[in-house]
Formats: structure tokens, sequence, C-alpha cells
């Protein structure tokens, strides 16, 4: 501030013909001795009397600071009634924008409302997800960190913990807070808080040595003189945080390794800076004693030589105050001498007109350059407009201390961050950036859920459900594959199903086709030897036309298992179930014609009895025709309600869609079996009851025995059936189909055929018993 008034007072351009004078006073970070200096300013006398001016020989023109928002808030109450510009240097309390409670308050650093935006990139840059905040516990802090706390859970990001430290805080309380900072599992700790809080709380960290956090500093401490603590910075060396860029002022350097005591002979911070800086007393609290030693004791001469001082800190890049108050200072002095420039004599003011409620509005609307090259303005909330740099702060072994810069941030094309090349020193032992989340991340194919009752950064990863995928880290839900498609073990990317079915090119679908063939031409030759051997008793005996459409039915029913085979559509969805229904139906009426005609005929046994008209081949044929009419009947039902059609099973085999038929009606399916059913019972029964009949060609034991295959495949088919899925349920229904089929072949006449042809001698008429002439 001194080298800012001696260099405007030696520009002969700005304010020509005016001295600026300058009062230091020193709030001692108390928000009433702040009070009282500024009262002392404004009164000019050595007691402050509010509302009066004691000294009509000087002008105040403004006020410049304070530091600490508490105490700028309660000076700024006091001079906006009066509109005295006060330019503060380092109060970046948010509310002190608001025009209406602080209208003449201005300031060249930024509000807190910025600050969050920066820990909030910082954050994300290197993925920090679970934080730890210290706050102040006064009432404006309490403010500005709850801002904080808002904006950072916004972002994404969560709070594990929100301390509140205090000056009145006794040591137990304070061993309590550090205590739950060290068993939090988080890394970073975000230092929200003012250099009268922070300075007893690291006295109490450094005794018990905590260790392990990562130190992330609001604007306001990292330039606080709380790093000028040798005893705190084993604890704070690695503090990361933001602050203005420095900018170097020209000449600066120079005038600090200038001064001497004895050019401030009335500064009362002179006498413990010198003795502080070279460990050296002054003789008597004299200014002028040379350098002399006596008893080991080394007494100041006031001619030291400043610049022994740079490596413990002593230069112009020390602070980042600096700047700011330079500005400030600027930025009243330009105010001043806008107001001044005389356009026409009624506009031209002299000093005795100058108040400074008139030189408010002139330095709001300051638009200069400073020597340094930095544009001064205000904003119309009375911020200075700038951007911050991040830094890290390290204290060398050499016992240097300084900021080093490692990164800015960018908003184009988009907000990121852009790190510099200078080597980031961690606190907390780290020898690179190191993580804070409360849960680690969750790869592909996993997503998040959260933990009860915790917040959403602390979660757990959960794989995927069936034919659900996630290709990112981290995420929070799983999307569904297309009904095509299927996840793949790890469930981070979708694959084409493969098709499933009963195809002919596999080697179970060619087996049964052929199987399902040679069943077929088995029917067709027997049925071929008995057309040849139409006239013999065998073949006559039992109804030679039931046989011969038995055995059509049979080559029907071996061939209705190709339906089966191959890509299912509905045309043969609906041929397959009907032509397997009315085929099997019509065997079994064949069977059951052929059975009640033994039991008729050997239960005629009167030669003229008017029963015997029972033993007409119409009879049986009519019995067949009325069997299978009901069967198709049910049939036209099936089609005409609900037929089968086409179905693709996406949910039953992982990765396989399955092309199967809909049985459309379960009711219907049920009907055409149950009928089938109650057919083959209903032959079983009576053929059971006719196996002791007399006869040489008797088939009611043959008939049995069929029956009894029969009603085993499709009794056993059921279960099978029912525990298989795909095209394993298909090759089940056509091994049924095969095995009843051709059980009825080989049961019913294949010992025929063996006669006719190896033992023709038995295949003749037997004399000694009664057989009933064959009526076809």
């Amino acid at each position: 501030m001194v080298f800012a008034i001696n260099e405007i007072n030696e520009n002969p351009e700005l304010l020509p013909n005016i001295t600026l004078g300058f009062r230091i006073y020193d709030s001692c970070f108390n928000e009433m001795q702040a009070v009282n200096g500024a009262l002392q300013i404004m009164s000019g006398g050595e007691k402050p009397i509010p509302n009066y001016i004691c000294d009509m020989k000087s002008k105040v023109a403004g006020l410049v600071g304070d530091i600490q928002s508490s105490s700028s808030v309660a000076v700024a109450r006091i001079l906006g009634l009066y509109r005295i510009p006060q330019i503060s240097y380092g109060s970046a309390l948010a509310y002190l924008s608001d025009k209406i409670n602080f209208p003449s308050f201005l300031r060249t650093t930024l509000n807190d409302k910025v600050i969050p935006y920066y820990f909030n990139m910082l954050m994300i840059h290197f993925n920090w997800t679970w934080i730890g905040i210290l706050a102040s516990n006064n009432d404006f802090d309490l403010y500005d960190s709850e801002l904080l706390r808002k904006d950072i859970e916004a972002a994404g990001i969560c709070v594990a913990f929100f301390m509140r430290i205090s000056v009145q805080h006794t040591r137990d309380q304070t061993l309590s807070i550090i205590q739950a900072i060290r068993k939090s599992t988080a890394t970073v700790v975000v230092l929200y808080c003012s250099m009268l809080e922070l300075i007893p709380f690291m006295r109490v960290a450094t005794e018990v040595n905590i260790t392990g956090k990562v130190w992330v500093a609001s604007g306001s401490v990292m330039t606080s003189p709380i790093f000028s603590y040798k005893e705190f910075w084993r604890i704070l060396n690695g503090t990361v945080g933001v602050k203005s860029p420095l900018i170097i002022i020209p000449g600066f350097g120079k005038f600090l390794y200038s001064i001497q005591p004895s050019l401030y002979p009335k500064d009362i911070f002179m006498k413990s800076f010198w003795e502080a800086g070279f460990n050296c007393l002054w003789a008597n609290g004299s200014h002028n004693v040379p350098n002399s030693t006596s008893n080991g004791t080394i007494y100041c001469s006031g001619q030291e030589n400043l610049k022994y001082l740079a490596n413990q800190g002593y230069h112009e890049r020390a602070s980042v105050f600096s700047i700011r108050v330079y500005n400030a200072v600027y930025s009243l002095a330009h105010g001043i001498n806008t107001m001044l420039s005389c356009r026409s004599e009624l506009l031209c003011l002299n000093i005795s007109r100058l108040d400074p409620w008139k030189i408010l509005q002139y330095v709001k609307r300051v638009k200069v350059k400073n020597t340094a090259g930095q544009e001064l303005a205000f904003d119309e909330n009375g911020d200075q407009i700038f951007n911050l740099e991040y830094v890290n702060w390290q204290a060398l072994p050499n016992g240097e201390t300084k900021y080093v810069p490692f990164a800015t941030l960018e908003e184009f094309p988009e907000s990121h961050i852009v790190t510099s090349d200078n080597t980031v020193f961690w606190s907390g032992d780290y020898t690179q950036a190191p993580t804070s989340k409360c849960s680690t991340s969750c790869p592909p194919g996993y997503r998040k859920a959260p933990q009860k009752g915790q917040p959403g950064c602390c979660f757990d990863c959960i794989l995927c459900s069936e034919n659900e995928f996630t290709n990112e880290t981290d995420s929070t839900s799983c999307i569904r594959c297309p009904k095509d498609m299927w996840t793949n073990e790890k469930h981070t990317v979708c694959w084409l199903r493969t098709l499933e079915f009963l195809s002919y090119n596999e080697i179970l679908g060619g087996t049964l086709a052929t199987i399902s063939i040679v069943g077929s031409l088995l029917p067709l030759s027997i049925l071929a030897i008995f057309i040849r051997n139409s006239e013999t008793p065998i073949v006559k005996a039992n109804n030679r036309s039931l046989s011969y459409l038995l055995l059509f039915s049979l080559c029907f029913c071996s061939l209705c298992a190709l339906m089966f085979i191959g890509h299912p559509i509905t045309i043969t969805c609906i041929l397959r179930q009907f032509i397997f229904g009315i085929s099997f139906v019509m065997c079994i009426s064949c069977i059951l014609g052929k059975t009640m005609m033994v039991v008729i005929a050997f239960n005629l046994t009167q030669p003229k009895s008017n029963r015997r008209m029972w033993l007409n081949s119409g009879v049986t044929n009519t019995l067949v025709l009325v069997c299978t009419a009901i069967q198709v009947i049910i049939c036209a039902g099936w089609l005409a309600h609900s037929p089968p059609f086409e179905y693709t099973d996406n949910e039953s085999k992982m990765g396989v869609i399955i092309v199967e038929c809909n049985k459309g009606s379960p009711v219907a399916y049920s009907c055409t079996m149950g009928y089938m059913g109650f057919l083959a019972t209903l032959c079983f029964v009576v053929a059971y009851l006719s196996r002791t009949l007399p006869g040489s060609f008797n088939e009611a034991k043959l008939i049995t025995f069929s029956m009894l295959i029969f009603g085993s495949v499709w009794i056993s088919f059921i279960p099978a059936y029912l525990s298989t899925t795909g095209k394993y349920m298909v090759a089940v229904e056509i091994f049924a189909i095969l095995s009843s089929s051709s059980g009825l072949v080989t049961c019913i006449f294949l010992p025929k055929v063996y006669i006719i042809i190896m033992r023709p001698e038995m295949n003749k008429k037997d004399r000694n018993i009664f057989i009933k002439k064959d009526q076809s």
C-alpha cells in the first residue's frame, strides 16, 4: 500500500497537485477492532467520534480492507451509510456482493460463489467423489460453507463428513474432530475456514501427527499467513488450492529491499519484524545502535541487508495480497482522477468538494490497466473479474516456501482442467494423486446399487441381469439387449442370438427324419405283402379292409414326424398337430374296430341269429369314420378358435432364440390328446377282455400288447415333454410318435408277416376251430 501511494504521488499524470496520504490500522482479526479503526479514520481524531469529522485538513477518499470477511461486513455496514468506498483485498464472502446491504463495498478478490466451481472441477479431474469439509463455526463461514456443500453435492460429489471448528473449542473437542477425520475413508479434506479457527486446530493436529489426508484449501486459506507457521509445515506441506495468479508489480521488489527502520520511525511493527528476521535485539529500543555482540547477544543496527531474508520468503512473490492491495489503491486513485477531470467549468470539482459518496460512483466505473498490465474493473456486484489458478504449496528442505502453479481452468470447448509440467507434492505422504472414493468403481457389466442409509457415492456393484448389459464404468443402470440379441458372460456387450429349432442338417434331426421315412416304408411294405396275400386266412381274419386302412394310417403317423423337423412356420405348426391327431385317432379307431369284430364274432355262435348283422364290415367302417370325425371336429374347433402359430422364445435359454410352435389353445391340445388317450384306453380294455377267446388268428393278444406299449410310450412322454425345452422337446414328441407307431406295426403286423413269409404252412384254416368267414 505504501509503495502504491508513493508511486501515485510521484506520477505527474495521475492526480496532479494532489497528494495521497494513508493511515494504517490493525484489525487483529477482530470485528470490534476493525470497526474502531474505521471510525477513527472517518472522524480523523485519536478517538472515534461517530458522525463527526474532526480533521478538516485531509479528506477521506476511501478505505482499503479488511482481509477477513466478518470484519469487512461490520465495517461495510457503517461505511455504506455514508457511501464511503471500501475496497477489500481478501474478503471473499459471497454475501458482500449484495449491493442493497453493502452499497459501497468493492473488492479486488473473487467472491466465494466462484470457489465451489473451481473445487468441483478439481475433484472431477482427479475423480475424487468422497470428501470431507472442515468449516469455521461462525455466521459468515457457515453461510458460505453451506453454499459450498450444496454446490459440491449438486456436482455428484458426496460429503463424507462436515465438521465445524471454532476458536472456542477445547482440546478434547478438537481431538474428537481429528479422530472422526482419521476414521473417515475420505482421503481429501477441504479447508473452508479462516486462519483464526485453523491455527488451534492445526496445533492439535500437529501434536497427534495426523497423516494420510490431502488438504484442499479455499482461496482465503491458501493466501492466509497460516503457511508462515513453521510448526505446521510438515502437515500443510503439499496443500493444494486455488488463488489468483501471481503478478509481479514492477519495482516492488526494489522497494522491499530499500526499507530501513530510520525511514519509518513510527511503524509499530518495524522493531519486531527486524528482530525476528535478523535474530537480533534493539538496545534500549533504539533503531540507531551499531551492530555489536555482548554476552552472545546480537544487537540490531538497522543497516542489515533485507536480501538476506529472501530465502525466508521476503520477496515480491511472497504474498498474493500484494497485487490486490496495489489494485485497490490504484482503483481509488483512478476514480478520484476521473472525477476531478474537468470538461467544463460547471463540472469541475476542487479538493474542497471531494466527497467520498461522489468518488464511489467513479470508482465503480473504473476500467484501466495497472503498471503490471492487469485490467482493473468491477462488475455490477463490485467484484473484480479475473481467473484463478490451482497451486501447490511446497516447503522445501532449505527452508524456502513457494506456491507452485500446476493447473488452470479452461472454458473452451468445454470446462476442463489443463495441467502444467510442474511436479505436485501431495500432502499425506502420497507420491501421486490419491484416490478418494467411498466405493470402488463398478466395471462394465455391473451396475451401482446404493447402500442403504449412505450417500449416492457409496454403492455395491451388482452384475447385470440376464439379457442386460452395460459397457460403461460406474453405470447406474443396465441396458436391455434387443430381442434378437443376448449378452456375453461378462454382460458387457450384446451378441446376436443363435436360432434353435430341430433342423434336418443336425445329427438329431437327420436321424429322426431317416427313422421317420424308414418307419413309413415299413407299413407300406407290409401293405404290399397283405395285398399280394389277400386271400390267405391270416389276411382275411379280423377284417381285411381295416388292416389296409390301419397300415395306411400308420404310414401317415410315421410321416407326420417330418412336419416337426425344420424351421417352424405357422402353416407347418397347424398341419403337424392336425395330421398327428387325426392319423393316430384313425389308427386307434381301426384297432378298436378290429378288436370289436373279434368280440362280436366269438359271441355270435348261432348261425341263424339276427345279431349276425353286426358282423358286416360296414359297421366297423362306420365306427372308424365316426371316431375319426369326432377328432376332426375337435381339430376344426381348435383351428377356428385359437390355432397353433410360430413363436420365438427369448427367455428360456441364454443366448438362444427358440423357434417353436405355440399350441394356441392348451385346452384344444389337451382335448385332442385326451380323446386319443380315451380311445386307446377303450381299445386296450376291450382287447384285454377278449385276449382268451379261441382262434388261430385271434389278434386280441397282439392288440393288448400293442396298446400296452402305446400307452406306456405316451404316459412317459408327458413328464419328458414338460421337462425339456426347445428342439429337445420337439425331439421327445417325434420319438413318442415314432415309438408308438412302430410299436403298433411291430406288435400287430410283424407276427403275421412272419407267418406269411416264413411259415406259410401255418397260414391255413384250422377245421377243428370255428372261424367266422371274412365278410370282405
